[in-house]
């Protein structure tokens, strides 16, 4: 039986970038299409097969670690920006400015998307989930540039709304304006999620 089912959502791909360095910049600039390989999009800070540990999992690894790398890609929703922006007071939250790998337009509640949930376009493709994407305050930085005095307002406005890191499953060319289809995990919610996490 597949462990895997396909379901009716489908998202639109409205928008992709590319971060050329995030040490200096986390900006991303904006592309038509982006040539996935498995590890990633080989012109982007983040590709790679591997990487080093970060933050992230540092309650499992000491930082500097070389782990597989999973956060290949950073994927927003455009309904989740709008809401962002209209919880921070700005006209619009440009994709750009927090280093978005991919937007996507009509999955709903993307950042809460099962984690190993796949997202496969027209040229097969495919991306899996790997989870949420907490915000932090890089992405303030950045926004500030746009609308001084209220970058700081990101982090609360984008708390579970930032989308989520994903990484490469099958190579293959994403374009503006493609269709990915979601697939989600066949198992049912894991019933001590809220006694491990009240922990």
């Amino acid at each position: 039986m597949p462990a895997l089912k396909p379901t009716s959502y489908a998202a639109e791909v409205v928008w992709l970038g590319r971060v050329a360095n995030s040490d200096h910049n986390l900006s991303a600039d904006a592309v038509e299409g982006l040539d996935l390989t498995f590890g990633g999009d080989v012109l982007e800070f983040h590709s790679g097969v591997t990487r080093q540990s970060c933050v992230r999992v540092k309650a499992l690894y000491e930082r500097g670690t070389e782990i597989m790398n999973v956060r290949q890609l950073s994927v927003v929703s455009q309904e989740e920006l709008d809401q962002i922006a209209e919880i921070m007071g700005v006209d619009q939250v440009d994709p750009a400015m927090l280093g978005a790998s991919i937007v996507v337009k009509g999955l709903p509640d993307l950042t809460h998307v099962p984690p190993s949930s796949r997202l496969q376009g027209p040229s097969g493709a495919t991306i899996t989930i790997d989870m949420e994407n907490r915000p932090c305050e890089f992405p303030g930085r950045v926004i500030e540039e746009t609308y001084p005095g209220l970058g700081h307002r990101f982090k609360s406005a984008a708390k579970g709304r930032r989308g989520v890191t994903a990484w490469v499953e099958c190579a293959g060319r994403l374009s503006v304006g493609d269709c990915m289809r979601l697939f989600i995990p066949d198992q049912p919610r894991w019933a001590h999620m809220e006694s491990v996490r009240s922990q």
